[in-house]
Formats: structure tokens, C-alpha cells, sequence
């Protein structure tokens, strides 16, 4: 039973208004009383092709309660109605100090349980807790959710053993009783647990209700003991509500308006049957009338079953016990039916919040061996690739030919190489979402965390091992200036591939689908490159076997898309970097062949050029300070265009359910 339309829904509330568990009779402090009057909520639905569009308004909800909207994490555009909390309107900000538990885990696995419980304190407690106030929290959460055993041990990955299911989903919740809400969501909070797990799950939300919280929650069809464990009991049925009331009184409601539980039969069990139109009360009474009905007409009697249990729960002392409870919370209050606005609040400062997630972050990449060691012992493995093929170039007729060949690959690996950078804001993006929007940080310093911590740690420590290793076995220019420009120029081109990467990515939420949009980007920018140099340098042809070709006609026309090529301010610089001041001619006794025009693929030309200068003058680079830092710059403003897109993308990616 879940709160979706055409399902049931199981809320854990006490009295007939919608929500807290303790109970006053039973001498149990008492939570916050949810109250929700004339809640619908409607959606834009959008059909057709493109230039038919059409848009369709649906209705999801029709006069009652939705989970995610009581919890003010719902879209507020199509919601009407009104939603007090202990008979005050819902502040813009509920979403923040309330607490919600999502169905999906959304715990950093790479951490421990007291980690994890540290970072939510350390965000969402205000300043004028102290730290010690802060840990005291921590441990007394730890103590009361049963997780002392495993406080210290990882919560788990895929590849990094953790806790158990039903430990995992503590943690879950014991991430937002940090802030001690006054009202706390949990969306089927058993999903994923076995029978025994689940019920040990319930058992604590039942003990912690008995202490004064208050709780609602989503169920997907709940055993026995632990449906006894609710106090009040809503059912909805197409977007209609067909009870709500004391859960222990639903079966006789049934049974009253011709609807008997068999013995034995799950309760929940019985209440969806009910509501589907399944269950064996429904099919005797109808199935002499069913024999001779089709398939549309017997969808039509169940929909019709669907109206008369709605129409008889309005008909009940219940409804009218319910509703006579709303007046009076609501008595003397304005109605708010326009779109309820949603503000986002924080407790700490901007800089506090970095120094949390930016320590998380680099945390989680350090205890992640496929993305931190294998991504340097993959570079490193290319580096001795390349420099095994190209080792030990000369300053001869052939060393012109190997190092542009060597220097073309130096930069195409630094760009493939940022393809990994496409899961940075995929693979977390549950965990964002939900952080975000219950107020740990603000979207800036998750930016600037996530960005600082790829750029270091995969793309900066990578780069500076690749030139240590190629560099030298190539044997290229031997200055310290040369090999530290060239090191330079490698990681800027990394840093605005990845960039282009995040920019493409950010609005994704499949990896692959991401991969496929940067893979043909990159081979697009290879094409454009090698077209734009090969027709002046036959050397580069001779590298792929005379495979490229010439297509002047195509790039007439496509000329001004080597202004966005990164590979080609990468390779102009390192060019600039390498030729400059380089002779090879020193050891020939011929020099009277026009430079460019004798290359042979199968065979070695005697004349080339003979200095660096005229090569680079041949490729139409200035041999100067100016054109070696000029692609710097280039690369420098692209890798800030990216990434204000894929900020700009993560601004208005859609973040309501």
C-alpha cells in the first residue's frame, strides 16, 4: 500500500486529523498534529509530437493527501489547498525543518554511521550549537536508534562491505532525528528489508512515536504485526479517499458497508483486494453479474466499485467525525488555495558548508579505489603506452613527423581520458536532491566541493604523472620551462574537457547516455583538428596511414568550428612549447628541398625544415610568446563557460518530485 493513485495508503497517525502517533489516552506525549484541508493536485501532461503538442491536465489527487505534498516536497504549481501544522500554516522552509526518509538509501556509503550523522549535524544544527552539543547529539541518536554496535563502521558500497539492511535504513532515519523535526516522513521505509528486518524497523518508528514524534509514513503491503502497530489508517483509491480513521476499526467499517475480511486473510492484504476490486467479498457479490461482461466492461464495475467505496466513506461517521475535527483546527484561519511558495533555508554559513562537503567529498574519493588509484594507474599505464611508441625521438627529418604524432596523442588522451568526469553529478544525484532541498548546503558549495574535488584529485594528480613518465621517454625539450608549460598545458586541457564533460552531464541521469553525447563531441573535435592541420602537414596523414582525407568543400563551411576544438588549442601550444628553438638540420649536409613537400609515408624524407620556427610557420602558428599563451587563455574561458552551463544546469534541474 503505498500513497501513489490507485494504491492504498498506510499513514502511523493518532488522531482523526492526519498525524501523530503518540497517543493521549494511552498517557503518551504528543507530536505535532498534521492537519490537511481540500488538498488536490493536479499535473501538466504534454502528448503529441513536437510541433502538435498538446496538454492535457490530469488530476492526481482530489480533495485530501499526497505524502510528498504534506511533506512540501511537490511541486507546488497545480497544488491547492491547505496544510497546518498544530493548526498554524505550513511555513515555506517545512521541507527543512521537518524530516523526511526517501525510499532509497541516501547515506554516503564510503562513511561510517557516526560520519554521517556528524555531516547532518555539522549542517543542519545552527552555530549556536557548540560541538560538543553537536557530538552529544550524535552518540544520544546513535544510542537510540539501537546502531552503537556499528557506529564506527562503514554504511557500505558496492565494492566496500557495510552494515546490514535494516541498519542501513536506520541510519537512514537517524540522519534527519539530528535536527529533532517535528514531524517525520518515512516513504516505504521497509522497501528492500526482509519480513523479520522490517518489522524490527517498525518496531522502533512505534517506540520513538510513543515518546512524542510524530510520524507519517508510505507502506507497501505490511505483514500483520506490523499493521497493528498504526494508530490511524488512511486508504486512498484513484486519487479519492475511502477511509481514514483508527486502524483498528477498518475492518469493521468494511465489514459494515459489505466488504468481510476472510479469516486469516493479512488486513492490508484485504484493504487493496477491496480497493482493486480483487478481493473474494467483491467477486461473489458480482460474479453472477460478471459472467457475460467483457474485459471494458468489467474495468468499468470495478471503477464504479472505486466510486462506491468513496461515496460511502463520505457517507460515514468517520467522515463526518473527521471533518468536524478540521473546523475546528481551521476555525478562524484564512485558506491559502493559490500555489503554497517553497523557501529553502540554511543554518550555517556559506564557508562553514564548504569545509563539510568539500571534506566529504574528498573523503569519499580517496575511499573509492576505482575512481582515485585506478584512475592514476590507468593514466600511468597510457603514459608508458605513448612513450613506448614515440621513445626517444631525434632531432632529425624524423623528429618533426614523431612529435607532432606524439604530441596529437598526448592531447586526445587528456581529453578521452575526462569522459570518467561525466558520472560526478549522476551517480550522487539522489543524495543531492534530497540534501539540497532539506537544507544541508547550498547549491554553490556542492558545485565548488564537487568541481575543486575532481580537478585535484582526478585531473591535476593524473596530469603531473602522465608528463613525468611521457615527457622523458619521448625525449621531447630539455628546459625546465618547456616541461613545465608542457605539464601546464596537458592539465588545462583536462580541466576544460571536463568541464565540457559536467556542462553535457548535468542535466543527464544515465551515465552512458552522457557518454555517448561527450564520445561524439570529442571525435567531432578530432576530425575538425586533423582536417584543419593535415591539409598543410602530410606528417599527420602518414600517422594514420593516409586514411584522412581532404574535404575542402565541407570545410569551407565548417571552419569556425575549430574555435571550439579543444584539442586544438592543446596541440597549437604544445607545438609552440616544443619547436620553438629547435634545429634539424644540424646533422644534414642538404638543405634545398622546399619544406613540407617531400614527405613520404613509407619512406624516411631527407628534407623537411630545419628549424622549429619554420615548421610552426608552415602550420600558421606564431612562433611567438603571444601564440603559446593564447590557447591558454582560450582554454582558460571555455573551461568557464562550461562550467557556468553546468552550474546553470544543476540551478533549474527539476528537483520537486
Amino acid at each position: 500500500m503505498t500513497g501513489k493513485v490507485g494504491h492504498a495508503s498506510i499513514q502511523m497517525t493518532d488522531d482523526m486529523n492526519g498525524s501523530s502517533i503518540g497517543k493521549d489516552k494511552n498517557n503518551h506525549p504528543r507530536g505535532a498534529t498534521v492537519s490537511f484541508h481540500n488538498i488536490s493536485y493536479k499535473v501538466q501532461l504534454k502528448s503529441g509530437l513536437l510541433c502538435k503538442r498538446k496538454t492535457n491536465t490530469k488530476e492526481i489527487l482530489n480533495d485530501l493527501k499526497f505524502l510528498d505534498i504534506l511533506a512540501a516536497r511537490k511541486d507546488p504549481a497545480g497544488l491547492s489547498g491547505e496544510i497546518l501544522i498544530d493548526g498554524a500554516p505550513q511555513p515555506p522552509n517545512f521541507k527543512c525543518i521537518s524530516g523526511y526518509v526517501v525510499q532509497d538509501d541516501v547515506v554516503m556509503g564510503t562513511l561510517t554511521v557516526r560520519e554521517n550523522f556528524q555531516f547532518s549535524a555539522a549542517l543542519r544544527l545552527p552555530k549556536t550549537v557548540s560541538e560538543r552539543e553537536k557530538e552529544a547529539k550524535v552518540n544520544q541518536v546513535i544510542k537510540e536508534l539501537g546502531l552503537t554496535k556499528v557506529a564506527d563502521s562503514k554504511v557500505g558500497t558496492q565494492l566496500i562491505r557495510g552494515v546490514s539492511g535494516g541498519e542501513r535504513k536506520r541510519t537512514n532515519i537517524g540522519m534527519e532525528l539530528i535536527i529533532d523535526p517535528p514531524v517525520l516522513f518515512l516513504d516505504e521505509p521497509t522497501t528492500g528489508l526482509d519480513a523479520s528486518t522490517a518489522n524490527s524497523v517498525l518496531l522502533l518508528l512505534k517506540k520513538m512515536s510513543n515518546s512524542g514524534r510524530t510520524i507519517i509514513l508510505s507502506i507497501h503491503q505490511p505483514r500483520y504485526s506490523i499493521y497493528r502497530l498504526f494508530d490511524s489508517l488512511t486508504l486512498l483509491s484513484s486519487g479519492n479517499l475511502v477511509y481514514h480513521g483508527p486502524a483498528q476499526n477498518a475492518l469493521d467499517y468494511f465489514k459494515n458497508i459489505g466488504y468481510t475480511c476472510d479469516p486469516y486473510n493479512n488486513p492490508a492484504d484485504f484493504f487493496l483486494d477491496v480497493i482493486n476490486g480483487d478481493s473474494t467479498a467483491v467477486i461473489m457479490n458480482k460474479i453472477n453479474e460478471m459472467e457475460d461482461l467483457d474485459s471494458v466492461e468489467r474495468k468499468a464495475s470495478f471503477q464504479n466499485i472505486e466510486g462506491q467505496l468513496a461515496e460511502a466513506y463520505c457517507n460515514s461517521t468517520y467522515y463526518e467525525n473527521t471533518k468536524a475535527d478540521l473546523e475546528k483546527i481551521a476555525q478562524g484561519k484564512l485558506y491559502n488555495t493559490r500555489p503554497i511558495s517553497r523557501k529553502i533555508t540554511y543554518s550555517t554559513s556559506f564557508f562553514h558548508q564548504l569545509k563539510w562537503v568539500s571534506k566529504r567529498t574528498f573523503r569519499n574519493l580517496m575511499l573509492n579505489p576505482q575512481t582515485s588509484v585506478a584512475q592514476i594507474g590507468v593514466t600511468v599505464f597510457l603514459a608508458l603506452i605513448v612513450g613506448a611508441i614515440f621513445f626517444g625521438i631525434k632531432d632529425d627529418e624524423s623528429g618533426i613527423q614523431n612529435r607532432v604524432g606524439a604530441l596529437f596523442f598526448v592531447v586526445t588522451n587528456q581529453c578521452f581520458s575526462t569522459v570518467s568526469a561525466a558520472e560526478l553529478f549522476i551517480t550522487e544525484r539522489k543524495i543531492f536532491i534530497h540534501e539540497y532541498i532539506s537544507g544541508y548546503y547550498r547549491l554553490s558549495v556542492y558545485f565548488l566541493s564537487k568541481i575543486m574535488a575532481d580537478i585535484l584529485t582526478l585531473r591535476t594528480v593524473p596530469s603531473i604523472f602522465f608528463t613525468c613518465v611521457v615527457y622523458f621517454m619521448i625525449g621531447l625539450k630539455n628546459t625546465v620551462s618547456a616541461f613545465f608549460i608542457f605539464m601546464f598545458t596537458i592539465t588545462l586541457v583536462s580541466y576544460t574537457a571536463t568541464a565540457m564533460t559536467l556542462a553535457i552531464s548535468a542535466d543527464q541521469s544515465v551515465v552512458a547516455v552522457a557518454n555517448i553525447f561527450m564520445t561524439i563531441s570529442f571525435v567531432f573535435m578530432m576530425w575538425i583538428l586533423v582536417n584543419m592541420i593535415s591539409p598543410r602537414h602530410k606528417s599527420l596523414n602518414c600517422i594514420f596511414s593516409g586514411l584522412l582525407v581532404n574535404l575542402p568543400s565541407i570545410m569551407n563551411w565548417l571552419a569556425w568550428f575549430k574555435y571550439l576544438s579543444i584539442p586544438r588549442y592543446g596541440l597549437t601550444a604544445l607545438q609552440v612549447n616544443e619547436f620553438v628553438g629547435l634545429d634539424f638540420c644540424k646533422n644534414s649536409s642538404t638543405s634545398s628541398v622546399p619544406p613540407g613537400d617531400n614527405i613520404n609515408c613509407s619512406v624516411s624524407s631527407p628534407f623537411v625544415m630545419c628549424t622549429g620556427e619554420q615548421f610552426l610557420q608552415r602550420q600558421g602558428i606564431e612562433a611567438t610568446e603571444w601564440g603559446l599563451w593564447e590557447n591558454h587563455l582560450a582554454l582558460a574561458i571555455m573551461t568557464l563557460i562550461f562550467l557556468a552551463i553546468a552550474y546553470l544546469k544543476l540551478r533549474f534541474m527539476k528537483k520537486f518530485s
